[in-house]
């Protein structure tokens, strides 16, 4: 039996994605978490810019930002960011988001 060499290279071309390996995930990426974290930081940057918040309350929200990222890299410590660990800093998140929100419409202004 002769297997024509156009059937072999299909036969090649359809198995070959079955062996491609897909590029593994990093356990401890955090790409979700990172990006809000960003977008907080702007939110307290803008704030403290228009007046909407003053130092001292920068100052605290910057220690609720710096609280979530010691949660985050505790969650990365063991190699593993799991589904429970993601839920706790995205609830750690929420609550110094509505803190910044808070802030910003308390009516004080910086002097």
């Amino acid at each position: 039996m002769r297997i024509s060499p156009i059937a072999l290279v299909l036969f090649g071309a359809l198995s070959l994605p079955a062996f491609a390996q897909a590029p593994a995930k990093d356990p401890t990426a955090t790409p979700g978490i990172d990006k809000r974290r960003a977008t907080q930081q702007q939110r307290i940057d803008q704030g403290v810019a228009s007046g909407q918040i003053t130092e001292r309350e920068a100052a605290r929200l910057q220690k609720g930002q710096a609280r979530v990222e010691r949660m985050k890299e505790r969650a990365k410590a063991d190699g593993k960011v799991t589904k429970q660990e993601r839920a706790r800093i995205h609830q750690a998140q929420n609550v110094e988001s509505r803190k910044i929100a808070r802030e910003k419409r308390d009516r004080q202004q910086r002097r």
